[in-house]
C-alpha cells in the first residue's frame, strides 16, 4: 500500500540543490537497508539512531561526535528509492529533502543522491563538497562488510 507523505516540504522558496553520484560495491538491497535502519553501520554515531522505516515516520540520530540529524521518511520503494527530509545545523535548520535512487550496476549499485531545499548557496556548496566524501566513506564501509 502506498502512503503519501504528510505535508512534504515546500521547496519553492529554496531552489538550491546538489547532486552526487557514485557506483557502490554493495547491492541496492543492502544500501536500501542501510538507509532505512542501518545508519549506525556507516553514518551515525553508535547507539544514537532512533528510526523506523515507514513513510511519515520521524527519525533522529547524531553523527560526527554528537551533531543532531532529524527528519522523516517521505517515500520508500524497497531496493530502489529512499526519500527523506534532512534537518541539521548544516542546513541552518531548514527542512531539506534527500533523495537516494538505487539501481543495479553489475554486482553493485549506481547511486544518485539529490539534496534539495537549501536556504542559500553557501549551505548548498558545503553539502556539494561533503556528499562525495560521505558516499566514498559509505562505499568503503559497506565494501569491507560485503
Amino acid at each position: 500500500m502506498d502512503v503519501a507523505p504528510l505535508r512534504p516540504p515546500d521547496l519553492a522558496a529554496r531552489p538550491f540543490f546538489t547532486v552526487a553520484e557514485r557506483i557502490m560495491a554493495a547491492s541496492p538491497a543492502e544500501l536500501y537497508h542501510q538507509c532505512t535502519g542501518g545508519f549506525g553501520l556507516w553514518f551515525a554515531d553508535p547507539g544514537s539512531v532512533l528510526m523506523r522505516a515507514a513513510v511519515n515516520e520521524p527519525f533522529f540520530f547524531t553523527a560526527g561526535g554528537g551533531h543532531p540529524h532529524y527528519g522523516r521518511f517521505l517515500r520508500l520503494e524497497p531496493d530502489r528509492l529512499v526519500e527523506l527530509t534532512w534537518v541539521t545545523s548544516g542546513t541552518e535548520g531548514a527542512e531539506t529533502v534527500v533523495t537516494l535512487e538505487l539501481s543495479a550496476h553489475g554486482a553493485g549499485t549506481a547511486l544518485l543522491l539529490t539534496h534539495a531545499g537549501f536556504p542559500n548557496a553557501a549551505t548548498r556548496d558545503r553539502h556539494e563538497k561533503s556528499w562525495p566524501r560521505v558516499l566514498e566513506h559509505w562505499d568503503q564501509r559497506t565494501a569491507a562488510a560485503v
